[in-house]
């Protein structure tokens, strides 16, 4: 499946971490800045996590809430988020169907061997649940301004 610009985000609804869960569609009202990411408490991942977080008053002030989404389980998420005091929800979708419903579950190659994994990505979602911007292969460094950025303009 691919997910473009002015679509609409599929809603889904998955555990959280602190045994919690999201529906998309809750936030309706809010712009949301959905980033798919690899595994918790990795170099890039974590180096993300922590862009974001770093900005989340700024994402707060332009009406934007900071979704993070991996396969990781919530064990594995509460771990991450209290390492590194992480204020934002990570969602877990352990069996890959939202990874696979935006298009971010995809073949991945590392010194030559190929594997399925998660194709770092952002999608910003806009008040009334509409795709407004994706970045796909995102470079980690700058990438939390640039998102804070287009949220702010949108």
């Amino acid at each position: 499946m691919t997910i473009d610009v002015g679509s609409n985000a599929p809603d889904f609804t998955l555990p959280t971490d602190g045994g919690g869960s999201l529906a998309l569609s809750a936030l309706r009202g809010r712009k949301v800045i959905l980033y798919f990411y690899p595994k918790d408490d990795t170099p890039g991942c974590t180096k993300e996590a922590c862009a974001f977080q770093s900005a989340q008053p700024d994402f707060s002030g332009a009406n934007a809430v900071v979704v993070g989404i991996s396969k990781d389980d919530q064990k594995s998420h509460d771990k991450f988020k209290t390492k590194y005091s992480l204020a934002f929800t990570l969602v877990s979708d352990t069996e890959g169907k939202v990874c696979e419903d935006f298009g971010v579950w995809v073949e991945k190659t590392n010194y030559g061997k190929k594997y399925m994994g998660i194709e770092r990505s952002t999608f910003l979602i806009d008040e009334k649940g509409v795709v407004r911007k994706i970045w796909r292969k995102v470079k980690v460094d700058g990438h939390a301004e640039q998102v804070l950025a287009e949220a702010k303009a949108l």
